[in-house]
């Protein structure tokens, strides 16, 4: 199985009643609207896609098909759920472009990766590159200034590559689509 990432709109809870487990459905109730849409969401997407696996959590909060092989990873934001499935540790991140990047960036943005282009939509793809390494890593506290570095942003060929603490170049894929800003594993 190659990479898949799947982007879904939320939906409202009440239509995924039967998309979604009972324990999950459960769960859900307890969790204020947004995050109800955006949990009972990207589990209705793993479901169709993978059939009635059991998902829970690892030690780092990520999450993990329990007793099957294949990895997810998940995201929400701008009113979608984002999945990826792979044979391979994978992760994803997705945030909606009018975000406003630049209020945080003295959190997440260093110099370097300010000046890796002009467009106006470099701190979103940064941020969520940084937030596709740090789901990738699996590792609690890493800083996104210090251990999580962007090092080149390829608008044109969809391409970002980032590092974990000095680590081995790691390649993502950027999609925009739909106002979106995707960036996941390869």
């Amino acid at each position: 199985m190659t990479l898949r990432c799947i982007l879904a709109p939320l939906a409202s809870p009440d239509t995924l009643r039967g998309q979604v487990t009972d324990a999950d459905w459960a769960a859900a109730a307890a969790f204020p609207p947004r995050r109800r849409a955006e949990y009972l969401t990207w589990r209705a997407v793993v479901y169709r896609e993978l059939g009635a696996v059991p998902i829970g959590y690892d030690a780092a909060g990520g999450p993990v098909l329990i007793g099957d092989p294949r990895h997810i990873g998940v995201s929400h934001g701008g009113g979608h759920a984002a999945v990826v499935i792979s044979d391979r540790p994978c992760a994803v991140d997705i945030e909606s472009e009018t975000r406003r990047f630049t209020r945080a960036a003295a959190h997440f943005l260093t110099p370097a990766e300010a000046a890796l282009g002009d467009d106006p939509r470099v701190a979103g793809v940064v941020w969520c590159a940084k937030e596709t390494l740090y789901k990738l890593a699996r590792r609690r506290g890493l800083d996104l200034l210090r251990d999580l570095a962007i090092e080149r942003i390829d608008f044109a060929a969809g391409e970002v590559v980032g590092r974990v603490r000095g680590g081995e170049p790691i390649p993502m894929r950027l999609e925009l689509r739909e106002g979106l800003i995707v960036v996941h594993t390869l």
